[in-house]
C-alpha cells in the first residue's frame, strides 16, 4: 500500500482533524503533546500565521508518530515549503490546479477545497475524489454533501467550517464523509493562553464522540 493511501486510512480511522492556527511556534510541542495524550496524533496547521512553517517542522520531528498536515495551502510556494517542513498531507480552502499538480508530482496526499459542482468537476480531472467541502455550515452541511453525492456518487468529503460537538455525530453518520475538520478543541484562545489541559479535556470528549 502506498504512503497517500496508508495516511488516508489513518485520517479515516481517526475520524476528526484538528484545524490549528499557531502564532507562536514554541506552541507546537505542547499542543501536539495535548492532542496526543487525548488521543488524536492528527493535526493540520494552517498556513494563516509566519509561524506554520517552523510549526510543521518542529512538530514533525518531535513527534515523528503524529499525522501531521498543513492547511490553508493557497499556492505552490507555501505547499513546497510544508513539504519541506514535514507535512505528510495538504489541505487547501479552494481548488487550485498548481497547487494540485505540485502534490501529484510529489506524491503528497492532498485534499483540495470545494463547495460547488465546478469544483468537484476540476479535482475529478485530476483523479481526486475526496475533498474537503468548505465552508460545510455555510455552504449547506449535510444538505449540499448528500445533494452533491447524486451526481458525483463516486467522491468523499472531508467536510470544515461550523462542525463541533454538536454536530459531528451528525456528519459522522454520512458515508460519504471520511472525516471532519474541526477546531473546537484547539481554539485560538486555549493554545494562547496556554491552556492545554483544556485541550487535552475537549479532544477526549471529541474522540468519544466518534465511536
Amino acid at each position: 500500500m502506498s504512503a497517500q493511501k496508508n495516511i488516508l486510512k489513518l485520517i479515516e480511522s481517526r475520524k476528526i482533524v484538528p484545524v490549528v492556527k499557531l502564532d507562536n511556534a514554541q506552541d507546537s510541542l505542547p499542543l501536539c503533546e495535548a492532542l496526543c495524550e487525548g488521543g488524536l496524533p492528527v493535526a493540520e496547521i494552517t498556513f494563516r500565521t509566519e509561524a506554520a512553517e517552523e510549526s510543521i517542522r518542529r512538530a514533525s520531528k518531535a513527534f515523528p508518530d503524529m499525522l501531521i498536515g498543513a492547511g490553508t495551502i493557497v499556492n505552490t510556494e507555501q505547499a513546497k515549503r510544508a513539504v519541506d517542513a514535514g507535512a505528510k498531507f495538504l489541505v487547501t480552502p479552494g481548488f487550485s490546479k498548481k497547487v494540485t499538480e505540485y502534490a501529484i508530482d510529489s506524491h503528497i496526499l492532498m485534499f483540495p477545497g470545494i463547495c460547488t459542482p465546478t469544483e468537484i468537476m476540476g479535482a475529478l480531472e485530476y483523479n481526486l475524489d475526496i475533498v474537503k467541502f468548505f465552508p460545510a455550515k455555510q455552504y449547506g452541511g449535510l444538505d449540499t454533501i448528500n445533494a452533491l453525492s447524486a451526481p458525483f456518487p463516486s467522491v468523499r468529503f472531508m467536510p470544515t467550517g461550523g462542525i463541533n460537538a454538536s454536530n459531528i455525530r451528525d456528519y459522522l453518520k454520512c458515508e460519504k464523509v471520511i472525516a471532519c475538520g474541526g477546531s473546537w478543541m484547539v481554539k485560538d484562545t486555549y493554545i494562547k493562553e496556554h491552556q492545554f489541559n483544556e485541550i487535552i479535556h475537549l479532544t477526549c470528549e471529541a474522540v468519544k464522540l466518534t465511536k
